[in-house]
């Protein structure tokens, strides 16, 4: 159930029970671009994940890289077009992301790409403020029919460079975007007269909280410069009948191999990554440069 109509649009998952998006649910994301759901991942979900992360045989580690702010901060990032068979890509896969994002996307939705954003403590920079779309049209995808859930590792609040969204943004279509330091940015002028008379939203995270997020949705954090380190991992899915024209850096349509929800805390391999196409920065381009192995 949501929570009172003037806070964001919050939903809950119950321990052992199958997540499902409600109408209401349903209601409050088209009109306001976004929910949230508490407890999507369980602790010891979470937990897992983020000891990996930390251990300093990580495989998922020693594919990250950084990108500037264009404000002297930088975010390191990790960044994947297929889900792979490993822990990290049982989550992308499982029942309750999977089949809410399909289910609020409107349709069969597959695979685009997974990214972790890994903000450390004092040094992490910002995202500008930008829609996911606003770039991805740029790889000949027709349709802002796309999904994005991100999964807070760590608790995160605008303390430690949150995530900070415009309510019903979605509904103005793909602003013009341009170049910021290695990212892409949103046409500021329309960013400043839709936060007149729209509302902008902290997304306030525990660990294992998720947020549900329209392609449209203008979003950005500020540099983290409190103590407190902010780790996030963030899937993003097309829909099956909106693939690109042409060939990226992403994935195209490929069918997405849904496993159940015990398959999280199920899985035990943090050390296969074959498949799952890794990408780092072309320094000269800010294009990614695709890891085939």
């Amino acid at each position: 159930m949501a929570d009172n109509s003037s806070c964001p649009p919050t939903f809950h998952r119950q321990p052992g029970v199958k997540f499902d998006v409600t109408d209401e649910m349903q209601r409050d994301y088209n009109e306001s671009g976004f929910a949230i759901v508490r407890n999507l991942f369980s602790g010891d979900e979470i937990s897992r994940l983020r000891s990996n992360l930390e251990s300093p045989d990580s495989e998922l580690m020693k594919r990250s890289y950084s990108i500037s702010d264009g404000d002297g901060g930088f975010v390191k990032m990790i960044l994947w077009n297929h889900p792979g068979n490993d822990y990290s890509g049982m989550m992308g896969r499982c029942e309750r992301v999977v089949d809410t994002c399909s289910k609020l996307a409107g349709g069969e939705v597959f695979h685009y790409h997974t990214k972790m954003v890994l903000k450390e403590a004092f040094t992490g920079g910002a995202f500008q403020w930008h829609q996911d779309y606003g770039y991805w049209y740029l790889n000949g995808i027709l349709r802002p029919d796309m999904i994005s859930v991100q999964v807070a590792i760590d608790d995160a609040d605008r303390g430690n460079g949150g995530l900070q969204v415009v309510r019903g943004s979605h509904k103005m279509g793909r602003i013009d975007h341009g170049r910021v330091g290695q990212q892409a940015g949103a046409d500021l002028e329309r960013v400043e007269q839709a936060l007149k008379v729209m509302q902008k939203v902290d997304v306030d995270l525990k660990a294992g909280d998720g947020l549900f997020f329209h392609c449209n949705l203008l979003h950005t954090s500020s540099q983290n410069k409190s103590p407190r380190r902010r780790w996030a991992y963030i899937s993003c899915y097309n829909r099956a009948d909106n693939d690109s024209y042409k060939d990226h850096f992403h994935s195209r349509y490929t069918p997405l191999d849904k496993v159940p929800d015990s398959a999280v805390l199920g899985c035990d391999d943090f050390v296969t990554m074959d498949g799952k196409w890794f990408h780092r920065p072309d320094e000269s381009s800010y294009d990614y440069i695709p890891e085939k192995k």
